[in-house]
């Protein structure tokens, strides 16, 4: 799928898990549903560092792409390195080990540890870099005609404003592991979810996506998962508009209804 897709989708599915945690007597306070919601939003555009062309890779300017090259290639040897005799060798990694279960408890552990051992300013820098990728995907269309300055002076604003929120007293700074020490802990969370619903989403397209490696499929470590091939369209076909993201829509809104115990 497209960016614009692959966001609105992390936005619907932490909204999913909202209601998911309300249903078992254990809701989220909303700022934590909301932080949680853009993260997650902007976490799925991540898994695309290792396309050059991808949204993320425009997102930090040069840094951005730069660092899509470096997931690239280090995607590439990885595949390479670690394909079965019948899958081909491969001189791009898209769509290799980026679009995988390891690397998205990877990615996500490893914001966690950060926000853990980094503090205040680990947190803020953690979410300036979701609340950028989520304005760049659910916002795309304004985003594309505003310089980045002011797309990099939108995402620090929310996020100092929202750790400004969280830390208040009840407001979920220690939400989900809840002892002194452990607070935004949880902020891995969404981005392992949002990882995760982009490859969802990525093997709904005709290409498939290998999200379960190293597990080998068929004899192949980088099978394509995907559905019946009736059933898979082209990224970026009209199905995305059309179909998929009004029903992201109104999942998300359903699933905020619930989160806040409105229904």
């Amino acid at each position: 799928m497209m960016g614009p897709a692959h966001s609105l989708s992390g936005a619907a599915a932490w909204l999913g898990v909202g209601a998911a945690a309300a249903w078992l007597e254990n809701p989220m306070p909303w700022p934590v549903l909301l932080t949680g919601m853009l993260i997650c939003s902007g976490a799925a555009l991540a898994p695309d560092l290792d396309q050059k062309s991808a949204t993320i890779s425009r997102a930090f300017g040069p840094l951005s792409r730069i660092l899509c090259g470096i997931i690239d290639t280090v995607s590439t040897a990885v595949y390479n390195a670690t394909r079965g005799k019948g899958e081909r060798h491969r001189s791009g990694g898209h769509r290799t080990l980026t679009h995988t279960w390891p690397w998205a408890l990877f990615i996500g552990g490893g914001f966690s540890a950060i926000a853990y051992f980094g503090g205040r300013w680990a947190v803020l820098v953690i979410l300036f870099i979701h609340m950028v990728l989520a304005v760049e995907g659910l916002l795309w269309r304004a985003a594309r005609v505003s310089s980045d300055v002011l797309v990099w002076l939108l995402g620090a604003t929310s996020a100092w404003m929202l750790v400004e929120i969280l830390d208040r007293p009840g407001n979920g700074a220690d939400w989900l592991f809840g002892a002194d020490g452990r607070e935004y802990l949880w902020l891995g969370v969404p981005i392992v979810v949002g990882a995760l619903v982009h490859n969802i989403g990525d093997a709904l397209t005709v290409s498939g996506c290998p999200v379960l490696w190293p597990i080998p499929i068929a004899g192949k470590r980088w099978y394509p998962l995907g559905t019946p091939s009736f059933m898979r369209f082209r990224a970026g076909a009209w199905v995305e508009n059309a179909v998929l993201m009004p029903a992201f829509m109104v999942l998300g809104g359903a699933g905020s209804l619930v989160a806040l115990g409105v229904v």
